[in-house]
């Protein structure tokens, strides 16, 4: 992917660019579309300008240039968060040619049936565990809680000094991360890595060196992301998590035909944690979401699998609103 034609700040050092987290199913699992090995050696969303007087919309200008870095044409898109925190602009602006700007970007996130292959150089498609390994339950609690984030978490705690913010630092961990038996809750994703910056835990945090954060990063907490892009990429995942409960925007990530287990695969992808399967199948029959078109799959291994389409007219007649994700089990 090249770099972004560089943004031009205004009159008082204020850029507007534009963010983008684009999801889409790769050998049927959820992928996002980053930037590797760009000027700042830090894997980035993709990333570009608003120019006010090309672009009479900010979905215009994401769509023009996401065409043009990657030959990636965006289908669903909706607007995300406007990000325009002080500071978040280091080490993007270089990158973007906006050394000493103040950089305000608005996110979008799109969905995509399928990740076709990129044109830019460095554009990739990426599983987002990779950026966080502690949000993927399917194979069970993950390691990376119980060995590095619960121990760090609880010394941050203990550090706080006087005993209602030591109790109101552990009452917050324990809330987010399912600390001694609280529930998981997949939809706070943000909150997670906003924690795990705020106790200064992740690389960000020793790199921004804001002065406000005491950073002592652990091995083992995800690669991380140039400028603010992991806590953009954070946003995005607890919107899906989210929106796929009320909206049945998941079947944008799906081909023309599918077969339930790959619709069940990706929402398990999706909400991080297995789904009950005769339960979410019911839910299915109840929604109306999905009919069959009597065409068969052959499996490697298994018996052949009928193929499905999504009803969109059940969602103009507002039979159901999103999917139902029924746990397997508790998610610890």
């Amino acid at each position: 992917m090249r770099t972004a034609t560089p943004l031009k700040p205004d009159t008082q050092g204020l850029v507007v660019g534009l963010n983008a987290v684009i999801f889409a199913a790769k050998d049927g699992e959820p992928s996002v579309l980053v930037a590797e090995g760009l000027a700042t050696k830090e894997t980035a969303l993709p990333f570009g300008p608003f120019d006010p007087e090309a672009h009479r919309t900010f979905e215009i200008g994401l769509r023009e240039w996401v065409r043009e870095q990657t030959g990636f044409e965006l289908g669903y898109v909706e607007q995300l968060y406007t990000f325009g925190d002080r500071g978040r602009e280091a080490p993007l602006a270089a990158l973007a040619g906006a050394a000493g700007a103040r950089v305000i970007s608005v996110g979008y996130l799109g969905l995509a049936p399928q990740a076709r292959s990129l044109k830019g150089a460095g554009a990739n498609w990426a599983g987002w565990t990779r950026f966080f390994p502690w949000e993927d339950h399917r194979a069970g609690r993950p390691a990376v809680l119980s060995d590095v984030i619960e121990p760090a978490l609880r010394s941050w705690a203990d550090e706080a000094g006087a005993p209602g913010r030591r109790a109101a630092r552990y009452d917050r961990a324990r809330a987010t991360f399912g600390l001694d038996g609280a529930p998981w809750n997949e939809e706070r994703a943000l909150d997670r890595y906003e924690l795990l910056y705020e106790a200064g835990l992740v690389a960000e945090a020793a790199r921004d060196q804001s002065g406000e954060v005491t950073a002592r990063p652990v091995a083992g907490l995800g690669e991380p992301m140039a400028s603010d892009h992991r806590r953009i990429l954070a946003t995005a995942i607890s919107r899906l998590r989210g929106k796929i409960k009320y909206r049945p925007i998941v079947f944008e990530l799906m081909g023309e035909l599918f077969t339930l287990s790959q619709l069940q695969r990706i929402v398990e992808g999706i909400v991080g944690y297995p789904i009950h399967k005769q339960n979410f199948r019911r839910a299915l029959d109840r929604a109306g979401f999905v009919e069959g078109t009597g065409k068969m799959q052959s499996q490697t291994g298994g018996r052949p699998a009928e193929l499905y389409r999504f009803r969109k007219e059940a969602v103009r007649t507002g039979q159901a609103l999103g999917l139902a994700t029924p746990r397997l089990k508790d998610v610890g």
